[in-house]
């Protein structure tokens, strides 16, 4: 039949092809060409090529799930901010005993989408590198700000929160109509709105929690150059061994190191 003679054809065509360079095609195959491919290969008797579709259909399905994921926290953000200018808003650092309260907001188009965006805390350190330079070139406005250890020490972590955010969302140049926020509700700017665990379920949320983490990270690494033996580039300013060792630095908040030290020694 003719359907025999193509089936026949294919097996001919597909035979005569390395079953190693049929398995890279399908590794590297973009997601939108996986099930034609895996159509083309299906009746290649090879056990090499079998498994290389196996692999080829379970990368999209991840995929897929993945953009699933994604598409959802783009949702959450249109269903909570409205249609209106939505700034999404996080921060990193509030239990570190060195180094700044680093806030971040962030304002996304619905397109093009980010994908992988996810809580930073979830994310490997070059994952988060890479999807910051993302967010760079995507995001309609960034805002950034840091309250410095002293800052923290003069007015309590409450008050300098709530100036970060207002600070961040300042520096964004925008006048949003819904600020977005992880956590507990602080009253630090209008039209606020606070998610629980936002940065997971939230993509402008999530966009600054990466964007917050990178900056504050990149940031403890030039100070572990101002301030060495502290570990600062490794430990982000949480580890507490050091302070024993050398008592505190100018960048320490002393209000947070009673239970390092009995006297706080400046550096």
């Amino acid at each position: 039949t003719v359907k025999e003679g193509q089936e026949k054809a294919r097996a001919n065509m597909t035979s005569s092809v390395s079953a190693s360079r049929i398995a890279a095609e399908l590794g590297s195959a973009p997601l939108d060409e996986i099930e034609a491919l895996v159509e083309r290969y299906s009746e290649d008797p090879r056990l090499q090529v079998a498994k290389a579709c196996e692999r080829a259909l379970r990368r999209l399905e991840r995929e897929r799930a993945e953009r699933d994921r994604v598409d959802a926290m783009y949702r959450t953000m249109a269903e909570l901010g409205g249609s209106g200018v939505v700034v999404g808003v996080d921060e990193v650092g509030r239990g570190s005993v060195a180094g700044p309260l680093t806030v971040c907001a962030v304002c996304l188009p619905d397109e093009p989408r980010i994908w992988g965006v996810n809580d930073s805390k979830q994310l490997s350190p070059q994952k988060r590198c890479l999807l910051a330079a993302r967010i760079a070139e995507v995001a309609t406005a960034i805002g950034i700000c840091h309250i410095p250890a002293a800052r923290i020490d003069e007015t309590g972590m409450a008050r300098s929160l709530r100036a970060a955010v207002a600070g961040a969302v300042s520096d964004t140049g925008l006048d949003p109509d819904c600020v977005l926020m992880d956590g507990n509700p602080l009253g630090a700017v209008p039209n606020e709105r606070n998610v629980v665990h936002g940065d997971a379920k939230v993509a402008c949320i999530a966009a600054a929690s990466i964007v917050a983490k990178v900056t504050r990270d990149e940031l403890m690494v030039e100070l572990d150059a101002e301030y060495p033996g502290y570990h600062l580039a490794q430990s982000k300013g949480y580890a507490s061994s050091a302070i024993r060792e050398h008592g505190l630095s100018p960048i320490h908040r002393a209000s947070f190191c009673g239970n390092f030290l009995e006297t706080a020694t400046l550096f």
